[in-house]
Order: structure tokens, then sequence, then C-alpha cells
């Protein structure tokens, strides 16, 4: 498929749920477990912190999280908010993991010598602050993440985009997570094909996520 631009991205979801109703936590567990499926396949052996934030990306963040511990790999989820913040397919997840006793800590806000110590013993950071809804300049609880991310000196694994990147533009938002390897959902998005954007995406990888061909040939 060619790119898409982030008003197509979000068309493609609400189409996909509203048009031809697929459920959003059908899309969101399609998303995350094709996700792991790429990450399992660089034969990683973990342990591995996944950074979720409180919208879908973080959503995504905590299937990963359980197909990558139902795969054996050691994982631990830290939260940029409160887990009672966390709404809608997000928090669908979030308890299937809290009841499933996976590793799971709310960071400080702000407190980037705790996100160092918390990533320090990562093989891999799976990058799930932030996806392509993302407009403005990243703010605060996402700044102090993604700068210790980018000190870690880790394999990066971003989901559908790396956070802070403006999906149409490839360009930053303020600060931006350099990824080593990038899973997008469904296509490219339009700003992966912009100069310099490799530098934040590092390779990447299309996966499915279960919307109708039909849809997706309508575009």
């Amino acid at each position: 498929m060619r790119s898409l631009t982030r008003a197509e991205v979000r068309d493609v979801d609400r189409r996909a749920i509203e048009d031809y109703g697929l459920p959003g936590v059908v899309l969101m567990e399609n998303a995350g477990r094709n996700a792991a499926a790429v990450l399992l396949s660089q034969g990683i052996t973990g342990p591995v912190a996944i950074c979720c934030g409180k919208g879908n990306n973080g959503g995504d963040g905590f299937v990963i999280a359980r197909h990558l511990d139902n795969a054996g790999i050691a994982v631990k989820v830290l939260l940029t908010h409160d887990p009672l913040q966390y709404t809608g397919d997000a928090a669908v997840f979030l308890n299937v993991i809290q009841r499933a006793r996976l590793p799971l800590c709310r960071m400080p806000d702000s407190a980037r010598n705790e996100w160092q110590h918390e990533l320090q013993s990562a093989e891999w950071i799976v990058d799930a602050l932030l996806g392509t809804g993302l407009t403005g300049e990243v703010r605060e609880p996402y700044i102090t993440p993604i700068n210790a991310i980018n000190v870690s000196g880790k394999n990066v694994f971003a989901i559908d985009l790396p956070s802070g990147m403006d999906t149409d533009t490839g360009q930053p938002l303020g600060t931006c997570v350099r990824a080593t390897r990038t899973v997008t959902f469904v296509a490219r998005k339009i700003g992966f094909d912009q100069p310099g954007a490799e530098q934040w995406t590092g390779s990447v990888d299309v996966v499915d996520i279960g919307v109708p061909r039909a849809l997706l040939s309508s575009l």
C-alpha cells in the first residue's frame, strides 16, 4: 500500500470500527500480537522494558507484553500514568496484564534517573508511548522517558512510529525516540518517506491488523 497521512490513519480505524463492525479491541489485539511476532523474530532473549503511554499506543504495548511473556521472554511494563487513568481499549488490556501479574511499574513524573535505572537491564526497549495522533510538541510526562530511551544505548522497538515524530512530516515534535526498528500498522506513514526520517525510525516493518481488504482497496 501507499503511505498514509495522519488523517487517513484515523479514518481507517474509524471505518473499520463503524462501517465494518470490527471492534477496536480486536484491532489492538491484532496489532500487538503481530508486533510481538516481529520482535520475537529478531531472536531476542530478554528482558524487555515496555514503555506505555495512556493512549492506544500504550494499549498495543500491553498486548505486546502479554505475548512476549507467553513466549517466555521476561518483560517489565513501565507506565507514564496511574493505572486508573487508562481508559477504553487500553484499559482492557492493562487489566489483563494486571490479572496475569506481569511486572508493572508506575514511573515517577520527570524522574529521568528512575527511567534510566529501569531501562538499564533491558535487552530491548519497546516504545509504546505516543502514536500517530500527536500534533503538538511533546510534553511531560513523555519528554523524560523519550530522553531516557535515547541515552540508554539499548535496542529500541517503536510501535507504529517513534514517539514524538510527526506522522505527516517525519520531523520531531520537540523530542523524538530514535528507534532501531519500527513496526507500523496497515501501511507506512507518509512521514517515513521524508528525507532524514530513517534516523528516527530505523528499519520499518509493516504488519496487518485485520482491517478488511475492501476498506483498504477503497483508499
